[in-house]
Formats: structure tokens, C-alpha cells, sequence
């Protein structure tokens, strides 16, 4: 492991000369300090914030990884991850992604440079591998989303019974054309795999076929699903209901409806997925599966904590309950 006693040698400066740059000491000259960030360059060396902490001069730093704060359920989520880890005198800092795999690794590489000290992933990008690889830097924790089988531990709500309860709801109120939307792919292993296969269970259970043409992919926003509600009205064989996959997404579909005529329920059922404010906020108010937000929030800092405090790397997982909330647009 490289030292401050290298860097030292590398840059041809003495330790407390090489510590003080560290530490941005005032009266060190541009000279030096070019030296030293230089050698420190070369060797691969980054500063520990942990002696740093040790020292009273940081605080526990966290990254939260979102993939668009703009979606209100992760400025919820984010809201309780915050307050928690203030609570146990930690800081946050907040990543966007954008679904973007390079801008993912950058976020997780700052694990590697030991610029923060642990990272919750509400999104995941990257395979199980990748993500793993970065674990011998520091912790890392699912919220939200998650792997089957890796090791890294997750809090999480089932997935896969929330879109059952959905598809069944729609089912018993005498729905046989339910179409689907998934924030990512319709595959056998992947993004949201667990709520395809809630969806599915439930049409095979009432002797249903899935027609694909009703599956709807990589759908996030209100935009998307209003152009969802477009795309069904220009089916000849058209679903009478729809699961969404979010608060957000159902929102367009009503929006677009309501532009377009459509009648929610009696031409179009609509059920979303969180429980989200606007939920309520809807005419008519949205039936969807309630997401435990705040509690996952809560449970992935204490989770994180646990692991940067004791040095473990596979605390327990978390699964939370989900919940059927029934309003009026089913």
C-alpha cells in the first residue's frame, strides 16, 4: 500500500510538507503543491478519510446513486435516506445517473479514491460483477432495486407480489385485456425480472395469454405514459386495463385519457405502483401498490451504518411489504 512516506520521496518534499497539502494548509506554495499532487498521481495514492474522521476533520460521507431525482419517488426515498444518516451524524451526497452505466462506475469509483465511505444504489446499471468488484473499496448497499443471488446485501419491498396484487386486482373487477409497463425490460433476467413475473403469475392463474403487443418497456415519466395512452388508442384489439409500474407513469396515462376522452375506469383502468402524493392528487384518484418509502429509506442507512461500523459485508436482507391501495381509477 503506498504511503505518505512515498509520496513524500516521489516529490522529493518532507512528510509534514506533503501532509499540509494534504490537508490544504494555508502558505504552502503552488510549486509544492504541484509536486505533490503529482507524485501522488503517479503512485496511486489517496488520502484517507478515515484518519482524516479520526482527526475530527470529516465527517462519514454517503453517496446515494438515483437515477432521476426529478422522479418524485426517489426524492421521497432520498428525503428519508438523508434524515436518517444526519441522525447518525453521517453526509450525503446525491449521484444521478441517468441509467448510464459509465456515469454509474464513476460514482462507484469514488468508493476506490476513498472520497466517500459507503454507497446505497437505488438503481442499478452495471451487472453483478462489476458492482461487486468495488466492494474490497468499501460498502455497498441495495435499496430498491436489487440482484437475485449477488451477495450484496438489499433492502427491498416483493417486487413480484406487488405486480400480482395489481394484475389480480384488475383481474377481479373483471379484466381479461391488461396491458403492462416495466421501467426496464420484458427478459428472463434483468431489470424489474421480478415484477414481470408478479404479472404474469397472475394472468396464468386466471387462464389469461400475455399479448405482447400490450407490454410496454422502459417507461419512467409522466411523457412516457402519455405516450402509452397514444399508442393503445391506435390498437385495433385494445386493453381495457393497465398496470403502470409507477405513480408517474399512470399520471400520463390519466392525463392523456382525459385529453383524449377516454374514461378512467369505465373505458381504461389504471393502477399504479408506490403510493406517491399524487396518487391523491389524480381525478379520478389512482388505485396503486403502496411502497414503504420512508421505512426503506430508514432500514438502507441502518443497514449501511452497520456495515461501515462492524465491518461486515453482508448484514441481513430486508424484504418490506407491499400494499394494494384501492381508489377509484379501477
Amino acid at each position: 500500500m503506498v504511503t505518505i512516506s512515498d509520496v513524500a520521496k516521489r516529490s522529493g518534499l518532507s512528510k509534514s510538507t506533503v501532509s499540509r497539502v494534504i490537508n490544504n494548509h494555508p502558505y504552502i506554495s503552488k510549486e509544492k503543491r504541484e509536486l505533490v499532487q503529482k507524485a501522488m498521481d503517479e503512485l496511486g495514492y489517496y488520502p484517507n478519510p478515515a484518519a482524516r474522521r479520526l482527526r475530527g476533520q470529516l465527517k462519514s460521507t454517503i453517496g446515494v446513486i438515483v437515477p432521476r431525482i426529478v422522479n418524485p419517488f426517489f426524492s421521497y426515498l432520498v428525503n428519508s435516506i438523508e434524515q436518517t444518516a444526519f441522525e447518525h451524524n453521517f453526509q450525503v451526497l446525491i449521484f444521478q445517473s441517468n441509467e448510464n452505466k459509465e456515469k454509474e462506475l464513476s460514482f462507484l469509483n469514488l468508493l476506490k479514491t476513498r472520497q466517500i465511505d459507503g454507497i446505497i444504489m437505488t438503481a442499478i446499471e452495471n451487472d453483478a460483477d462489476t458492482i461487486h468488484s468495488y466492494t474490497q473499496y468499501g460498502p455497498i448497499l441495495f435499496c430498491n432495486e436489487y440482484l437475485n443471488h449477488s451477495t450484496i446485501p438489499s433492502i427491498r419491498v416483493d417486487q413480484s407480489k406487488g405486480a400480482y396484487l395489481g394484475t389480480k386486482h384488475l383481474i377481479e373487477q373483471g379484466h381479461s385485456k391488461i396491458a403492462y409497463c416495466t421501467g426496464g425490460l420484458f427478459a428472463e433476467d434483468g431489470k424489474d425480472k421480478d415484477r414481470n413475473q408478479g404479472y404474469q403469475k397472475a394472468l396464468n392463474e386466471a387462464g389469461l395469454s400475455l399479448n405482447p403487443n400490450w407490454i410496454f418497456v422502459d417507461q419512467h415519466s409522466i411523457e412516457d405514459g402519455k405516450a402509452v395512452l397514444k399508442q393503445i388508442l391506435q390498437m385495433d384489439n385494445r386493453p381495457t386495463a393497465i398496470f403502470t409500474g409507477s405513480d408517474e407513469v399512470a399520471a400520463g396515462v390519466m392525463i392523456e385519457a382525459n385529453d383524449q376522452n377516454v374514461k378512467v375506469p369505465e373505458d381504461l383502468a389504471v393502477i399504479g405502483f408506490d403510493d406517491q402524493p399524487l396518487a391523491e392528487m389524480l381525478h379520478p384518484k389512482l388505485t396503486t401498490i403502496k411502497q414503504p418509502i420512508s421505512l426503506m429509506g430508514k432500514k438502507a442507512v441502518e443497514g449501511l451504518v452497520t456495515m461501515m461500523q462492524e465491518n461486515s459485508s453482508n448484514p441481513e436482507n430486508i424484504e418490506l411489504p407491499v400494499e394494494l391501495i384501492e381508489r377509484k381509477s379501477t
